[in-house]
């Protein structure tokens, strides 16, 4: 006879959290959010701790380098998509590393003969108005000037115009030298009321440039998550069919952590995967790894040396894998079984082995939900998918704005990696995502501040003011249908169509 588990398989929206007492400091400023992304042993701290508890899916229509800079600009961390060229998602992550790096290396460098349509061309290209000219057009040639915004008007300066007319010439350009410092870099930008100040050796060479923006960008966003080198911190899916020519382009772009992206974890493969890692790199390299929806899955993958490990099978808003293929479990249930084997892990062995939960979010409160269940931090495709900052198109369809979203599994992604099982043939078999839209929310901080936001002030009526507290103090009920209807707008005729609420 098959094994089976006694109850039902329930989903997030079946729970409600019973309010406990909270104290005069238990309001939302007071609520810390951050969190372990990696194992650490007991008594030690994590080699890298997430300022707020969420994550970014690794898929085509979410992860790319744009959202990778605006969610650790807020204190979460993004997976750069895998189902492309290995040397592409390295490209990716190396931008990602680079955006903020005190001192930065231009990649939108000028000639003095250039025109203004090149300049024009090279901003449209890049996004950067402030490009330093060099005598040959090199991010480290011989520093001519520099080119701002500033230094032109496209309404009414000739396009053919040189750039050597209009630029600032060095002689008139405030400089630092290879022996300053990133704070004294700031210093003397914010004493000359400076936006850049270019970095140039003894013999007049480009070195690098820093930027204003990137002080007041970090005095703006305290939560930043930042190596120790003021880089964002990054992270990028594997599979486990070409990580060894995979994982080395992704360390050597700055990689901070990877993540064995698979439909389903509990497998020989992610053993494989993982046991190559640590062969080349020891433990140097933070890898995660899934996803399994039961205890025995959690605990396997804790065994092979997992830094983390995903739970959900079937959840995700666009995924199908329990329509085709009858495999998953309700997410609500699926935590809870984990997290509990994550607790007796730690007891037994005192390595404490992070949980993602991964696929199940629809609602702002069920973040919450999935922190008291156990959760250390969140994985969510559809919950970015919809911002700005997302690598889709935004559309509008009957009259309203949307953005696209499909699925890993879907054909569009054509991510047979993901699902492969082994054998000769490549190709998906049959999908197990859709292709889709997703109702445009507008910026990514906005929104992330708003659910955040519920978050902290849920945790204060729980009388907790960090994620540990909230699973210690957290009150769960299963809740009825009728309970679900009597939970929403009813017995009313509402003015107008709103919620303050949005599926996430």
């Amino acid at each position: 006879m098959a094994t089976f588990f006694e109850g039902y398989s329930h989903t997030f929206s079946e729970y409600l959290l019973v309010p406990g007492y909270s104290s005069s400091q238990n309001i939302p400023v007071n609520v810390s959010l951050k969190t372990p992304l990696v194992k650490f042993r007991r008594g030690e701290q994590s080699a890298i701790t997430l300022n707020i508890p969420m994550t970014s899916a690794i898929m085509q229509s979410v992860s790319g380098p744009r959202l990778a800079i605006a969610l650790a600009q807020e204190g979460g961390l993004s997976f750069i998509y895998g189902s492309q060229p290995p040397e592409d998602e390295a490209a990716m992550v190396r931008e990602v590393k680079t955006y903020k790096a005190g001192f930065v290396i231009s990649d939108s460098t000028l000639t003095p003969d250039m025109s203004l349509q090149d300049v024009v061309e090279l901003k449209e290209r890049t996004g950067h108005s402030t490009m330093p000219v060099t005598e040959d057009g090199t991010a480290h040639g011989k520093f001519c000037g520099i080119v701002t915004s500033r230094d032109y008007r496209l309404s009414r300066d000739d396009r053919g115009r040189k750039v050597h007319e209009f630029m600032t010439p060095v002689s008139e350009c405030i400089c630092g030298d290879e022996h300053t410092s990133l704070s004294v870099a700031n210093d003397i930008i914010w004493d000359h009321k400076l936006n850049t100040l270019p970095i140039v050796d003894s013999e007049g060479n480009l070195m690098s440039l820093v930027f204003r923006k990137d002080y007041d960008s970090h005095k703006g966003n305290p939560d930043e998550l930042l190596d120790e080198h003021k880089r964002y911190l990054v992270g990028a899916g594997i599979n486990t069919r070409d990580y060894a020519t995979r994982v080395p382009l992704l360390v050597d772009a700055g990689a901070d952590v990877l993540c064995i992206d698979s439909s389903e974890g509990y497998s020989e493969w992610q053993k494989l995967t993982i046991d190559w890692i640590r062969a080349h790199y020891g433990d140097d390299v933070k890898v995660g790894a899934g996803n399994v929806v039961d205890a025995e899955g959690f605990r396997y993958l804790a065994d092979c040396g997992a830094d983390f490990v995903k739970v959900g099978i079937g959840g995700g808003s666009i995924c199908i894998t329990r329509e085709q293929k009858g495999i998953g479990r309700g997410q609500a249930s699926a935590l809870i079984d984990v997290c509990a084997e994550r607790d007796r892990y730690f007891e037994e062995t005192g390595v404490y082995v992070p949980v993602c939960s991964d696929g199940g979010i629809v609602y702002d409160y069920h973040m919450t939900l999935a922190f008291a269940m156990g959760a250390d931090f969140l994985m969510l495709g559809r919950y970015f998918a919809r911002f700005d900052e997302s690598p889709t198109r935004r559309l509008n369809v009957n009259g309203s704005y949307v953005k696209e979203y499909w699925g890993e599994g879907s054909a569009r992604a054509r991510n047979w990696q993901r699902y492969d099982l082994g054998g000769t043939k490549k190709g998906l078999s049959f999908v197990e995502g859709v292709d889709s839209y997703v109702p445009y929310a507008g910026p990514l901080k906005e929104n992330v501040d708003a659910s955040l936001l519920k978050v902290r002030s849920t945790m204060c009526n729980c009388g907790a003011l960090n994620l540990p507290e909230l699973r210690e103090k957290a009150k769960l009920t299963l809740v009825s249908a009728t309970s679900l209807v009597e939970g929403g707008t009813h017995d009313v005729i509402l003015r107008e169509s709103q919620s303050d609420n949005f599926r996430s």
